[in-house]
């Protein structure tokens, strides 16, 4: 089985890249757009971009706009397995993006975090080779309930699952022990080196990844303009350098890795050959705007 399901989010992205400081108090002129994105949405595009062929995703979204989601999922290549919120919105992120292309998110969760078990079915797993769960799930008790029911189902079967943890900033308002406490029994583990940082208390990312590593036994953490880290079973097997690119827009640069990291694992990659991929998706992605292919 090769196919895909990523259990996350889809969000409705404002990008604004600006090359000047902020002006407070008056205007600053910058370039936006809106476009389609969530990390969990981005992961399954980059996946069905780099070659994978069943992917599906599992995610809420507010009734009025579900479907120009969902359009744009199947223009990507991804099955849409989208849930109609008639309460609240989809999620949107304001996405600022500066002259180095960093980015600083400003995020209202809309429906993310109201996907419930009652949204989850075993037979989304049929035909499925892997499952990917979106970090974001977890910082909310009902979308926690959620991921934990797909995660069991996936232990069930014998399918590998994999976490991205998401956000450094949710990470410290839920508590690091709580969301470790989610980790156990997870194959794949896909931080970057704030949120291994974090996760570990130590400083140095090598030692972070390889830490983790005992947790979650294949563990690969993300660097940014430096490569990738891959551990496994408590010690760093590869160090990967980063592919050159002319940053426009870091948005999805991590979920364009994981993505390409999962297709290629799901190809029969051995983790070092999937990290390089990921790390090629990222390069690509730092040169869009936006966070999909």
């Amino acid at each position: 089985m090769t196919g895909l399901l990523v259990v996350g989010e889809v969000v409705t992205d404002v990008v604004a890249r600006y090359g000047t400081p902020l002006a407070p108090g008056t205007d600053t002129a910058a370039s936006i757009r809106v476009l389609p994105g969530g990390a969990g949405a981005n992961v399954a595009c980059w996946a069905a971009h780099r070659g994978c062929r069943d992917v599906r995703l599992l995610a809420r979204a507010g009734a009025a706009d579900l479907e120009w989601h969902a359009k744009r999922l199947r223009t990507a290549g991804v099955v849409p397995l989208l849930v109609p919120d008639d309460e609240v919105p989809t999620a949107t992120v304001v996405a600022l993006v500066d002259a180095t292309a960093e980015r600083t998110f400003l995020t209202d969760s809309g429906a993310v975090l109201r996907l419930c078990p009652a949204d989850w079915s075993p037979s989304m797993l049929d035909g499925v080779g892997h499952l990917h769960l979106s970090g974001y799930l977890l910082f909310s008790d009902t979308s926690r309930a959620a991921a934990l029911s797909a995660m069991g189902t996936a232990r069930s079967r014998g399918v590998p699952v994999s976490v991205d943890p998401a956000s450094a900033g949710f990470i410290a308002d839920l508590g690091v022990e709580r969301l470790l406490s989610v980790l156990d029994g997870v194959d794949v583990l896909l931080p970057n080196a704030d949120e291994a940082r974090l996760l570990t208390g130590l400083p140095d990312p090598a030692d972070a990844a390889a830490k983790l590593s005992r947790l979650v036994p294949l563990t690969v953490v993300t660097l940014g303009g430096r490569g990738a880290l891959v551990a496994e079973a408590g010690e760093i097997t590869a160090r990967l350098p980063p592919h050159p690119a002319e940053a426009l827009d870091s948005t999805g640069a991590g979920d364009a890795f994981t993505g390409a990291f999962l297709a290629a694992r799901l190809a029969g990659a051995d983790a070092r050959t999937a990290a390089q991929e990921g790390c090629r998706a990222g390069a690509e992605a730092v040169e869009t705007v936006g966070g999909r292919p």
